[in-house]
């Protein structure tokens, strides 16, 4: 019996685009921009024929300036509409929370603080009151078009075999059916599942000391707020390889 599904190995990207698929940033503007620059310089001297660079999500939080970030990929985004950033779980949290200023909520539990000092601004999720003030001081201290920025990230991209999202899919639903939720928070079920989907899942949201390939998913999420390494997987036809900057 033939599996359904694509397998990693015989998966491409369309003919003539070179794909570029960037995991979980976290503040880590040194190390985006380190990307960012390698990226160009191959574009520059292969000059493929089209090329997509999909940012994976995770944007804020942890890292030193998630401020930096944003204002990194809206310049980028605006550029050229070939520069693709969809959201992650932190970056909906970090809306969530500007939104209603919850003191036990991912962004106040995993990093808030730090993207809020990227703004300026000291959270304490401690004290009511004091809460109170420093998501009033939050809130007009990042700019709209942050906001707007982030309320209009995509979830998921899909691009010859390969389907771009933050978190993964759930397994036996059609990639075009996903759960917001599922595209932006799954692991487990996903993680553990060893069957083919209907393309190859190129993800984030779970760190890994180095880029994980199995045969139905790829994660490039190498935790470089912590690690000091961003990675990213290039599809480029049948070629299939990892880009990694460190610092």
């Amino acid at each position: 019996m033939v599996a359904e599904g694509i397998h990693f190995q015989n998966a491409s990207g369309p003919a003539g685009m070179r794909l570029y698929a960037i995991g979980d940033v976290h503040g880590r503007l040194d190390l985006l921009e380190m990307m960012h620059a390698r990226i160009r310089q191959e574009l520059s001297c292969d000059r493929p024929d089209d090329w997509r660079v999909i940012h994976l999500g995770d944007y804020v939080d942890r890292g030193p300036d998630p401020k930096g970030v944003l204002d990194l990929l809206i310049a980028a985004v605006h550029e050229d509409r070939r520069m693709i950033a969809l959201a992650g779980n932190h970056d909906i949290g970090f809306l969530e929370f500007l939104a209603y200023p919850s003191p036990h909520g991912l962004f106040a539990r995993y990093g808030g603080v730090e993207t809020a000092l990227s703004y300026g601004v000291q959270l304490d999720f401690n004290a009511p009151a004091a809460l109170a003030i420093g998501h009033a001081a939050l809130s007009r201290a990042v700019p709209q078009g942050h906001v707007t920025f982030l309320q209009g990230l995509g979830l998921c991209e899909s691009f010859g075999d390969f389907f771009f999202c933050h978190a993964g899919a759930r397994p036996g639903v059609p990639l075009e059916m996903q759960d917001s939720r599922d595209l932006t928070w799954i692991r487990d079920e996903f993680l553990d599942h060893t069957g083919l989907h209907p393309k190859v899942v190129v993800h984030g949201h779970t760190p890994s000391p180095e880029a994980e390939i199995r045969s139905n998913r790829v994660n490039v999420d190498t935790y470089a707020c912590k690690s000091g390494v961003l990675t990213a997987r290039v599809v480029d036809g049948a070629e299939k390889r990892i880009l990694s900057v460190s610092g």
